[in-house]
């Protein structure tokens, strides 16, 4: 690695005035953008109007992809290609050089100075070796302060006597880059497995099995960064980003912007089936408001307000009366039930009703159009019909009486429930109606069932769904909905499986999506979780998910891995020490426990005059502070260079799969794990392991 002190000032000068040159013509860009004037005055009643507006808009979404974030490199990467292979008018003894970057940037003459990452061009920087050089004579990689100040490179030759294999001391240096604060993009430092999932095709679908540490949540996002460069005339539908929690996607919302996408949503599955929670279900009516069997029983719900037409149906056109039969219309109720959703069903039977009478008024004479075709289907005696035999509902009124009638509710899960769950779905607290009622997460899931079932929920273009494991199959429907007519990236480790419907292989929960033919790959070598932490933590894999292979890591770093057994008198103590000590370092640090134990901590913390956050207090927890208090259960998909546990045995004792939720909190750490404990450590991490080369544990 050559820096400033040691390398030619020359060289380093050279790279930096070639990054202000970069810059200046990004700025360049953005302002030709913004200062591209449009009329100001069209007719109202011409098309210049719309026209005006959509460029308008589209003139300033370009002008937010093109602004410059001051801390952010504008390239990392340089390639050197053969004489020729880019550009035709080089000169035949100097290499075609390219910078590789978060974005385009080109001069006034259109000449590229900085190349997108996700271009064609870019590939061998991530791809390219010795026996495969894609035509690339040298990769540079370049070494930037925290404030993006250029200030070493180092070269890797790939042809001659002096090519190198692999990456050198500056990619190793950003991989074990301190990181305080939410999580950041990997584009510098994509390796070439995960590089092969990221630049995966739109079809088929992409489910990514990965242990942790091995960078399957960049993957994805950095997948969605590509997809939207390479298939933007494929996803004009809406890409969403759904994540566990706020939390969680707190920590991720940095990612997308700083690769130059600004315009794609973050969800939680409530937040994206859009309805309000405030209500708490147990764990047990959790789970089986989580089960499949509830697509059933609310189909069955829904379509037994149908009913049959009890008598004739009589139309009156001034002095002329027109009568549709009874049994013609239960015949035409049945035929609508099979082939329509229910709203839609509702609007079919009165077009096809009022064709009927359109056919008697032909036999008459008559030459109704399509006007008349109208008035009748909206005509008094119609309306009464289908307020009587086909009545307009929502969602809440359809979830409300199977949920407060016992004998709807019976009816409905006939042979699906037993009599002990339909005791445990039913409301033991009366609502007054609907409006009243007070809905919890998995009724919103159900509600939005029911949405589908009464008329078709949009599709959308693309979903990203990380820590899928954890889906309820009812939740897995509600997100299968939106991509019906897209594609889907399924991100999860089904060692990490917590929740109330842990999954033990992708292919169930792919089915519940909808996407049985999605593309499964697999991510077991870490990059991040060094390899005492990750394979300490992997004591527990043969007690929580033994079909799965031990994940590796590349990294080893010595201390890496602590543990400190105290007495339960001294354990606040020793916590408020821990803390201190990593708090003396750089990087961000997490102390994580058992959910009814953050608060105690949290305040002992703040008591002696550390600065700690609170996750879940607001949603900047992660920006705020260096030291974070983290609930055990908030704990999935968040990454901290130092993590203090405290007392693993109350994590594992606060709920049935307790030592899964230690398996997340173990591998949280991506530089150094300290254990702090006065209550015995699960028996699992106690027990003693085959030796296993090459590098061992540290404790």
């Amino acid at each position: 690695m050559r820096e400033a002190d040691t390398a030619p000032a020359t060289e380093i000068d050279t790279e930096a005035r070639y990054l202000a040159q970069a810059r200046a013509a990004l700025r360049a860009m953005r302002a030709d953008v913004l200062a591209t004037e449009t009329p100001e005055s069209v007719a109202a009643d011409s098309d210049d109007v719309w026209q005006n507006t959509m460029y308008r808009m589209a003139r300033a979404k370009r002008g937010r992809d093109l602004v410059d974030l001051p801390d952010v490199p504008l390239f990392f990467g340089r390639l050197d290609y053969e004489p020729g292979l880019v550009y035709e008018d080089a000169a035949d003894d100097q290499p075609d050089r390219v910078y590789v970057g978060r974005r385009h940037v080109r001069d006034d003459e259109g000449r590229p100075l900085v190349v997108d990452w996700r271009a064609p061009i870019s590939v061998p920087f991530y791809q390219a070796t010795r026996q495969d050089r894609r035509g690339v004579r040298l990769r540079r990689r370049f070494g930037f302060s925290d404030i993006a100040e250029l200030t070493a490179y180092e070269d890797e030759p790939l042809a001659g006597p002096a090519a190198a294999q692999g990456g050198g001391a500056l990619l190793a240096a950003e991989i074990d880059r301190p990181r305080a604060g939410p999580m950041r993009d990997i584009v510098a430092t994509i390796q070439p497995e995960q590089d092969d999932l990221v630049r995966a095709p739109l079809q088929p679908s992409l489910c990514v099995q990965g242990a942790p540490g091995t960078g399957k949540t960049a993957v994805g996002l950095h997948r969605l960064a590509y997809l939207l460069y390479t298939e933007a005339d494929r996803l004009t539908n809406g890409v969403v980003v759904v994540g566990p929690n706020r939390s969680f996607l707190a920590y991720i919302r940095h990612v997308l912007p700083a690769l130059g996408e600004v315009a794609v949503r973050q969800r939680t599955v409530e937040e994206l089936v859009g309805r309000t929670v405030t209500s708490t279900d147990t764990a047990e009516v959790a789970r089986l408001k989580g089960d499949p069997r509830m697509a059933e029983m609310l189909r069955r719900a829904l379509w037994r307000h149908v009913g049959e037409p009890s008598d004739d149906l009589v139309y009156a056109q001034g002095a002329t009366r027109y009568r549709v039969a009874q049994a013609r219309l239960a015949e035409l109720v049945f035929q609508q039930k099979g082939s329509a959703r229910y709203g839609t069903g509702r609007a079919g039977l009165a077009q096809r009703v009022a064709n009927l009478v359109l056919m008697q008024m032909e036999r008459r004479g008559a030459t109704p159009d399509d006007r008349d075709l109208a008035v009748v289907s909206r005509s008094k005696p119609v309306r009464a019909l289908l307020d009587a035999i086909w009545p307009k509902l929502t969602p809440e009124q359809v979830l409300f009486r199977l949920l407060a009638d016992a004998d709807v509710l019976a009816e409905a899960a006939e042979d699906l429930f037993t009599a002990e769950e339909q005791a445990a779905l039913r409301w033991s607290r009366p609502y007054r109606s609907a409006r009243s009622a007070k809905w919890s997460a998995p009724d919103a899931v159900l509600l939005d069932e029911l949405s589908d079932l009464i008329d078709r929920v949009p599709s959308l273009s693309h979903l990203m769904i990380d820590e899928a494991q954890d889906l309820s199959p009812m939740q897995c429907r509600a997100l299968g909905r939106r991509c019906l007519t897209g594609s889907v990236t399924v991100l999860g480790d089904i060692a990490q499986g917590t929740g109330a419907w842990p999954v033990d292989d992708w292919p169930t929960l792919l089915g519940h999506l909808g996407k049985p033919e999605a593309r499964l790959a697999f991510l077991d070598r870490g990059f991040r979780v060094p390899e005492q932490i990750i394979r300490y933590a992997a004591r527990l894999l043969p007690h929580i998910s033994p079909g799965l292979p031990a994940p590796t890591s590349v990294r080893s770093s010595t201390g890496a891995l602590r543990i400190t057994a105290t007495s339960a008198v001294d354990l606040p103590d020793a916590v408020v020490r821990a803390c201190r000590e990593f708090l003396g370092q750089p990087g961000s640090t997490g102390l994580i426990c058992a959910d009814q134990d953050i608060d105690v901590v949290s305040c002992r913390l703040r008591a002696d005059g550390l600065e700690a956050s609170l996750l879940g207090e607001d949603e900047d927890a992660l920006e705020s502070n260096r030291l974070i208090c983290v609930p055990a259960s908030q704990s999935k998909g968040l990454e901290f260079d130092a993590v203090i546990v405290m007392e693993p045995a109350h994590i594992v004792a606060a709920e049935p799969r307790g030592l899964r939720r230690l398996y997340v909190v173990l591998t949280r750490a991506v530089s150094a794990l300290h254990i702090v404990h006065a209550e015995p450590l699960p028996e699992a991490l106690t027990a003693r392991l085959e030796p296993r080369p090459p590098n061992g544990t540290g404790s």
